[in-house]
């Protein structure tokens, strides 16, 4: 067993990490322009915005123009970084996005700031829970959910080289900050985490920490194995990746800050079929519901996605199996 212990370096705001490499990328590249819905603060674009003002338009509360401006951006070879909250990237401008830049196949870089419940006080009109979903369904559309800092710093470069529409998914807390910080971002290549016999656990964005403190009680209290796999790129699909672990392990557990209808343990059940790997399959995600406001962590909790909920589904999904430690 490889229990790799992964040291919290500090907690971090994914969006910072957007926003740091962001700048970085603004000195490295003329041609990265950066677009903003009003929400320069929220997604640490004021270094960008204060150091390139020439490369840099405050749309305002115009999400669907921004998705326009940028699409139109990319005809003069610029590669444009749109940045707003996930239910507004998404929900809000799916036309434009389905027209403007999927069906176009425009080289355009679609940031996604608060996400998922852990958005918090801001409730269920701000929460998106359905966006892995939206964006994946659109041909050609990579679809990229990080889950920490360096991470969410490393995915912004790599996006930036690869030429495509892309969705990137990052949050609004201070998250542990876990990852390598020299980290080279493999877009569609899964992170193979820990190594486990018992059970596969496919995760990905905030439940990553939670799966891995998840895994270091079942460990030490039930000797329960995990091999924990970072899908940080859910399109396109690490399939091999999932595949070789399953046929090990014979069951697997996906888990998300998502509704369970279109994210990724969705994808991970097609493959699973696809390729006739007929095995346990548990899910972590939301149950078909919207969010509500309060403190991140309680909503983790309420909606059943934090580490005790992953605790428990892992040992019932392990005795389903019949592989139940003693």
């Amino acid at each position: 067993m490889n229990m790799k212990q992964y040291e919290n370096k500090g907690l971090k705001e994914t969006r910072a990490g957007f926003g740091e490499a962001l700048t970085f990328l603004g000195e490295k590249n003329t041609k990265i322009v950066a677009l903003c819905a009003d929400l320069t603060s929220s997604l640490f674009m004021n270094q960008f915005s204060k150091k390139f003002p020439e490369r840099f338009f405050q749309i305002g509360i115009a999400e669907a123009n921004m998705m326009g401006i940028a699409a139109g951006l990319t005809i003069g070879e610029y590669i444009p970084f749109a940045g707003t909250f996930a239910n507004f990237a998404t929900s809000r401008v799916y036309d434009q996005i389905r027209q403007s830049i999927a069906y176009s196949h425009k080289n355009v870089k679609i940031c996604a700031s608060h996400s998922g419940l852990t958005l918090g006080e801001d409730g269920a009109t701000h929460q998106s829970l359905e966006d892995i979903g939206m964006m994946k369904m659109l041909p050609g559309m990579t679809v990229i959910n990080t889950c920490d800092y360096n991470q969410t710093y490393s995915a912004t470069l790599a996006i930036a080289d690869y030429f495509g529409p892309v969705y990137l998914r990052f949050g609004r807390p201070a998250v542990a900050n876990f990852t390598d910080k020299n980290q080279v971002f493999e877009i569609g290549k899964a992170v193979l985490l820990t190594k486990g016999k018992d059970i596969t656990v496919v995760c990905t964005g905030h439940l990553v920490w939670e799966v891995l403190e998840a895994s270091k009680v079942l460990y030490q209290k039930e000797g329960i194995e995990c091999e924990i796999i970072n899908i940080h790129t859910i399109k396109p699909l690490d399939e091999k990746s999932i595949i070789r672990s399953v046929n090990k392990t014979k069951c697997i557990l996906t888990a998300e800050e998502h509704n369970y209808w279109g994210g990724l343990g969705e994808s991970v059940a097609r493959i699973l079929t696809t390729n006739r790997c007929f095995v346990q399959q548990s899910f972590i995600a939301v149950d078909d519901i919207f969010g509500e406001s309060g403190k991140p962590m309680e909503l983790l909790k309420k909606y059943n996605i934090d580490r005790n909920a992953i605790i428990k589904k892992i040992k019932l999904l392990i005795g389903k199996k019949g592989k139940k430690k003693n």
